[in-house]
């Protein structure tokens, strides 16, 4: 799921102090707006003077590496079935877009349209460059709901309402789903500065399985094949010849590529398993490489929503169904397509508890601070963004929801390996 390019602008590891963040954030804004590859729903005035809210979704498109266009797809399919239902306490709901095509300077760009659009929040978006987009975000006090959790950054600003436990909660939760049944375990991930965040979240959860730490192999997340990385991850899983091991590619969008060259390899290791989190792998990618007889069978899955045969999904596919059925960017066991279905579903929440008071981007941050709490149909537990909703991880202070979903591969399609959610809380606030 991870997927990045790399470069010295993205998003570092550390998390920055606030005054940092501030003072960088006044400097940002007052820069000049770039649109880059926005748009607005066709048939939807923007503004705020006819009523309206505006938001903004962004997300990589036709890049090298990872992209999202499902999820400003699913935005606007959002947005077509809340404005045929009256639209949110009677306010039609108006889509901005935007691609940040995995570059730094665009996601800049992108959120300072939306600062220039006067947008309410920007939801259910995917980035990279998380301190690029919040700098700006955060001088012009828009909330940030819903991201996919692929930087600290957003574990970190105040502004920031994650509805998941990102990358963390995926990879120490991987770690403690192999460390029981893993030997020797390699991970491989993109050789990047934030995918050296990677390894430690990932041995947190082996450590909390009395595991010993994984090989680190890095890998380009932007390569065409990876079979000197097949290679090696397999020579280290079958490295104790008491115990067989695992290779988990973390790679993204390259993790297809990646088990291509796993599956050709693999017929000389055929005890090896294999680990990944959903984002790097989905339904749709295990039916395109052979459903049960894809290199996925048997897989042992993290991921943070249920499986998406679950029937919590089914106003979501409904919705998919009835509004955007011949778009087939929106795929319902897409991470993030659900991700900004639950983002949606928080600002919704959010804009009906102001009854017939103001709605802006200060009224709907005070909702979420002031311990408004959304219940999503059992997709996630209550969320709430009080401090006191709030895990003791230091370095991801605004994570408010641990839990994770354990999963296999089995016949061919994703399913629970273990009933209901698992809670990283104590393994992240233990993480060095």
């Amino acid at each position: 799921m991870t997927g990045r390019r790399r470069t010295r602008t993205s998003s570092p590891v550390l998390p920055r102090p606030l005054k940092a963040t501030l003072l960088s954030a006044g400097a940002l804004v007052a820069c000049a707006s770039i649109a880059v590859g926005c748009g607005v729903i066709p048939g939807v005035t923007g503004g705020s003077g006819d009523g309206s809210i505006t938001v903004m979704t962004w997300a990589p498109e036709d890049t090298a590496a990872t992209n999202k266009p499902g999820m400003p797809a699913m935005a606007k399919a959002y947005a077509r079935w809340v404005n045929d239902q009256g639209g949110i306490n009677g306010h039609k709901l108006n889509i901005l877009t935007c691609n940040d095509h995995n570059d730094s300077v665009d996601a800049a760009a992108c959120a300072r349209r939306a600062v220039d659009e006067n947008v309410v929040a920007v939801v259910g978006s995917y980035s990279q460059h998380g301190r690029s987009f919040l700098a700006p975000l955060e001088g012009a006090g828009i909330p940030y709901i819903g991201g996919y959790g692929v930087t600290d950054d957003e574990f970190t600003s105040p502004l920031s309402y994650p509805v998941n436990g990102g990358e963390p909660a995926l990879l120490a939760g991987l770690g403690e789903q192999l460390g029981k049944d893993c030997g020797p375990v390699a991970l491989v991930r993109p050789d990047t500065m934030a995918g050296d965040e990677l390894p430690v979240l990932f041995d947190s959860g082996l450590k909390a399985s009395g595991h010993a730490s994984a090989a680190d192999q890095r890998a380009a997340d932007d390569a065409t094949e990876y079979s000197e990385q097949t290679q090696t991850a397999l020579e280290t899983a079958t490295s104790d010849p008491l115990q067989s091991g695992c290779v988990v590619p973390a790679l993204g969008d390259r993790t297809d590529t990646f088990m291509d060259s796993f599956r050709r390899d693999r017929e000389v290791y055929e005890k090896v398993s294999v680990g990944t989190v959903l984002g790097s792998v989905d339904q749709s990618v295990i039916n395109s490489t052979g459903g049960a007889s894809s290199p996925y069978e048997g897989a042992l899955v993290t991921g943070w929503y249920p499986p998406a045969s679950d029937p919590s999904w089914d106003a979501m596919r409904k919705v998919i169904t009835d509004y955007a059925f011949d778009d087939n960017r929106i795929d319902a066991a897409d991470t993030g397509v659900q991700t900004t279905w639950i983002a949606y579903t928080v600002l919704k929440k959010a804009v009906e508890s102001l009854g017939d008071g103001e709605v802006s981007a200060l009224t709907v941050r005070r909702a979420l601070d002031d311990g408004l709490k959304v219940t999503t149909d059992g997709l996630t537990p209550t969320l709430s963004w009080r401090f006191e909703d709030m895990i003791a991880a230091v370095d991801f202070p605004r994570l408010v929801n641990a839990d994770v979903t354990f999963q296999v591969v089995r016949e061919g399609q994703l399913a629970a390996a273990r009933k209901g959610f698992v809670n990283m809380s104590k393994t992240l606030e233990s993480a060095d």
